[in-house]
């Protein structure tokens, strides 16, 4: 079996099972209502471990498959997948759904993803702790609105397959301060409440309203996520969500779980950090 192995350095997340475990444990009961999809985000576990955990964990436990949809490829970019029969975790590997990953990449323009990069792999072992027998699609979608039509065919093809699959899509939001170039409000408590209040505050709009023009355009105009292809991706792929009977149901409602941001995490001064970075963690059921 030819398998993908870790590219992040251990700061990214815990390397041992048992870290693993006790982090992951206060949000290891599955939901009263499973989600057929969610967003997280994908920084490290020390800043956005905790929001992540619970899109990954509201997702439906019965799942055959996990897809993983990452990011940071902009326009004009291919769909990405990882080509590999598994990934190395570390609570051992998870199998690659071939069969799905081989009838999908049929339908789509796509690349082997051989870069380096964290939006699907810092997830991982999350994934693997609350999906231990479901097997994995790893890919990455360009922030285009091709991409909301790839997760409606993605849902479309696991149904032909009358495969139970759920999808998580990855994506952090604004990146503020002189670490991101990006610094329209200046510094402090103001800029920062108008990353929450305002600016992250629409693109998370756009999620909850279903609206995949309104997520692509926030993204671009306002620079409030870094890898919206993989949420145009999940919207999409509720709008014809796979059930096990190979039906397709209607768009499902997305509901806003946890809103942090770094700062969050610990700032200096007056108790901002200069540079900053957006966290939500949204499902969709």
């Amino acid at each position: 079996m030819i398998i993908r192995e870790p590219c992040l350095s251990p700061g990214w997340y815990p390397r041992e099972k048992a870290k693993i475990e006790k982090f992951l444990e206060p949000v290891s009961s599955g939901p009263a209502s499973p989600a057929l999809a969610a967003v997280a985000p994908h920084a490290g576990w020390h800043y956005s471990g905790l929001p992540a955990a619970m899109a990954v964990s509201s997702l439906d436990r019965q799942a055959e498959t996990v897809a993983v949809v990452g990011g940071h490829l902009g326009r004009g970019m291919p769909i990405l997948l990882a080509p590999e029969e598994g990934v190395k975790t570390p609570l051992g590997v998870m199998k690659i759904d071939r069969e799905l990953r081989e009838k999908f990449e049929k339908q789509v323009s796509a690349r082997p993803d051989r870069f380096e990069d964290n939006t699907v792999e810092v997830l991982l072992p999350m994934v693997h702790y609350f999906f231990p027998n479901a097997e994995l699609l790893w890919l990455r979608f360009p922030a285009e609105i091709s991409s909301f039509k790839a997760g409606k065919l993605l849902a479309e093809t696991a149904a032909s397959l009358e495969r139970r699959i759920v999808l998580l899509a990855s994506t952090d939001l604004t990146h503020y301060g002189q670490n991101y170039g990006f610094s329209p409000r200046g510094r402090g408590k103001p800029a920062l409440d108008w990353v929450k209040n305002v600016n992250d505050g629409a693109f998370i709009k756009a999620i909850l309203d279903n609206d995949p023009s309104q997520v692509l355009r926030r993204a671009e105009e306002d620079s409030s996520a870094c890898s919206a292809g993989a949420v145009l991706g999940a919207l999409g792929f509720t709008g014809a969500s796979a059930s096990p009977s190979a039906k397709l149901s209607p768009r499902l409602s997305a509901k806003l779980l946890d809103y942090r941001t770094s700062a969050d995490a610990g700032g200096d001064g007056d108790g901002v950090p200069d540079s900053f970075v957006g966290y939500a963690a949204i499902a969709f059921g």
